[in-house]
Formats: structure tokens, C-alpha cells, sequence
């Protein structure tokens, strides 16, 4: 059975012949293609996602309380109306 100091030995070798061979190129290649192609879309970071959530939630969370009191005053002036014509 291979011992632990086994699969790194492997796997060291496997990243050197990696590192020597023309497939880290293309990596490093591909990744610089992909990092321009990305870089010319008009894209957000994660953190900027949540932050623009977070706010987006807040501002539902003002609206939803806004509509209650809206409804409310309504009523109370509907009701009040009600009243004086009677």
C-alpha cells in the first residue's frame, strides 16, 4: 500500500512535469484570455452583489412599511368621510 510520503512524492513529480510542460502554458495562456475577455464585461464582485442585496432588501423592507401606513391613512380618511356625511 502507498504511505503519505509516497503520494507526495508523486505528486510532487506530477507538478514539476506539469510545470515543465507546454499544458502550464496553455493554462497561463488561457487564464490571460479569459481575465481580458472578463475584464471588458461590465461585471460586479461578489461582495458588491451582497452590499447591492443587502440595500435592495432594506429599500423592500421601507416600501412594504410605507404601503401599510398608506393603507392605514387611507382607511382613517375613508372612515372619516364616512362619518361626516352621515
Amino acid at each position: 500500500m502507498l504511505n503519505s510520503k509516497t503520494l507526495d512524492e508523486i505528486s510532487a513529480r506530477i507538478n514539476e512535469a506539469i510545470a515543465a510542460s507546454p499544458a502550464r502554458d496553455i493554462q497561463k495562456n488561457l487564464r490571460a484570455m479569459l481575465a481580458s475577455a472578463t475584464s471588458k464585461l461590465d461585471l460586479v464582485t461578489r461582495e458588491e452583489f451582497e452590499v447591492q442585496a443587502q440595500v435592495l432588501l432594506r429599500t423592500r423592507e421601507k416600501l412594504d412599511a410605507l404601503e401599510a401606513r398608506v393603507a392605514a391613512l387611507e382607511a382613517r380618511r375613508s372612515r372619516s368621510a364616512t362619518r361626516k356625511q352621515s
